[in-house]
């Protein structure tokens, strides 16, 4: 599988890492988050350097359907039903703010970008209803929601709401452009440099998997936290969705709006103007990382229904993506706890990274530069509602059941001694040796043996027979056939089987 925005590799060059070396601030990770926010701290100055682990855009931001929305399905009437009207319109206002700010950067630096209508739909009575709240929350936050008498899509709906006047992009574009400004004010960007852990002290020293650098501050923008202060990992619940471009024989059937689903599973839709010609993208079905027996038949109902629905439609690109949702709805942004004041970072975006990860730029950036923005004072006085404390609950209950589940089922299940047979081209198994549980995968005719046990907090991994890697069902980490860690929490790959 490969991301639509990720198939023309080798865009970006890295700059080298100097071991040793010292900056005003690091910036982890280098989606927009991270790009972002290191773009705002070079403006004012500061000498900045982004790490990331792999590539740039290589994860969320990479894999995303990429809408620049302030009506986001029905997210508004979520958090209405945890949070006072004032605490949504300041969640509409950061967006706003986010929006507003990243559409001027695309404008100045000639990005290219459409402007779009997004709908928010229901195919029935319940979503109508759903959809009913969403439009009286948004009206309430200042939004110039409406009513849509009527769609592009070639199946009936019940209900449908419109914003006009949003947006979307290739966000690889995106990423190239704040990297750009970012590297013009002296930045640096590093890639294939894995951040292992930050020490604070007399500064942050940022330890990596080639080198240490040091920083008067550090910004996680890393999806998840890699660092277990404060236990975010344990207030977010990591799931992954699917998308697919696909081409149709007319491409005039292709919807020209941004259209989301209220039910479960989600359906997204929007164009994407290729210059091979204009591409349909569908987006939905998500489930837990590591929860799901068989990714591949989630992604392959997807391609269905869009086959259904657009005849003739042939797919170009499939993927997936992964998202984190904070327990009480609202993304989490600010100092880490026990990092020392040194520590930022932000989460929990709840699949509309585009305009959150820009205001948590903003307000990060805002937050060490001494500025004030009021949307952000509001957010961070919210008090968690019971329904968000008693969603917490339920999650860290659920992931603990899940752990003793998992290996209990091991134990019955996976036979014991050396791998009786080589998984075929795309399988895997986890089997017993030892006592210890063992992943061994085929992929590309190389069979690779490893440890099954997640290197974060133990989980046992599970195997995602779409894009062929292993997954933790406690946390969402998730690693690539060969062990290398693809998706926090965890930081370390997957030792070899033995060790």
């Amino acid at each position: 599988m490969t991301s639509l925005w990720l198939d023309s590799a080798g865009l970006f060059t890295s700059d080298p890492l100097i071991p040793e070396s010292r900056y005003d601030a690091v910036v982890v990770g280098a989606g927009i988050t991270g790009l972002s926010s290191a773009l705002l701290l070079a403006r004012s100055g500061m000498k900045v350097a982004v790490l990331e682990a792999r590539t740039v855009g290589a994860g969320t931001t990479g894999h995303t359907t990429a809408k620049l929305s302030l009506l986001q399905g029905t997210v508004l009437s979520a958090l209405r039903r945890q949070y006072p009207q004032k605490v949504v319109n300041a969640y509409v206002e950061a967006n706003r703010e986010g929006q507003a700010w990243l559409l001027r950067f695309l404008e100045d630096r000639g990005v290219p970008f459409q402007e779009r209508d997004a709908y928010t739909f229901s195919v029935s009575d319940a979503g109508a209803e759903r959809v009913a709240a969403e439009l009286t929350v948004a009206k309430a936050a200042g939004l110039e929601v409406e009513e849509a008498a009527d769609t592009e899509l070639p199946f009936a709906t019940h209900r449908v709401i419109t914003l006009k006047g949003q947006a979307q992009f290739n966000p690889m574009d995106v990423l190239d452009a704040l990297a750009g400004d970012f590297r013009d004010r002296g930045g640096v960007l590093v890639q294939g440099a894995r951040v292992r852990n930050v020490k604070t002290g007399a500064d942050a020293a940022v330890e990596t998997d080639a080198g240490t650098v040091h920083a008067d501050l550090v910004v996680l923008a890393t999806g998840v936290p890699i660092l277990d202060r404060g236990l975010y990992f344990a207030k977010l619940k990591a799931s992954q969705s699917y998308a697919a471009a696909l081409r149709l024989p007319d491409p005039a059937a292709i919807p020209s709006g941004m259209y989301l689903s209220a039910e479960s599973p989600g359906r997204s839709l929007r164009s994407y103007p290729a210059a091979s010609g204009d591409l349909l993208l569908v987006g939905g079905n998500g489930h837990q990382v590591g929860r799901e027996p068989s990714p591949r038949r989630r992604l392959d109902d997807l391609l269905d229904w869009a086959r259904f629905h657009f005849p003739g439609a042939e797919a170009t690109h499939s993927w997936s993506g992964e998202d984190y949702r904070a327990t009480n709805l609202m993304p989490f942004i600010g100092r880490l706890p026990r990092g020392g004041g040194r520590i930022f970072f932000a989460t929990g975006y709840n699949k509309w990274g585009m305009s959150n990860s820009i205001a948590a730029a903003l307000d990060i950036s805002s937050q060490i530069l001494g500025g004030q923005l009021h949307w952000a004072h509001t957010i961070h006085r919210r008090v968690t509602s019971p329904a968000g404390a008693a969603a917490a609950i339920t999650l860290n209950a659920d992931v603990a059941r899940t752990l003793v589940e998992s290996w209990a089922k091991a134990e019955l299940a996976s036979p014991e001694g050396p791998t009786p047979t080589v998984p075929a081209e795309g399988k895997a198994t986890v089997v017993r040796e030892d006592r210890k549980p063992v992943a061994v995968s085929t992929v590309d005719g190389v069979t690779c043996r490893l440890s099954a046990v997640c290197t974060h907090l133990g989980g046992l991994l599970s195997w995602n027979d779409a894009e062929r890697s292993w997954d933790c069902p406690l946390h969402g980490s998730r690693f690539s056939a060969a062990g290398e860690v693809l998706q926090g929490p965890a930081t370390r790959d997957l030792p070899g089987a033995g060790k």
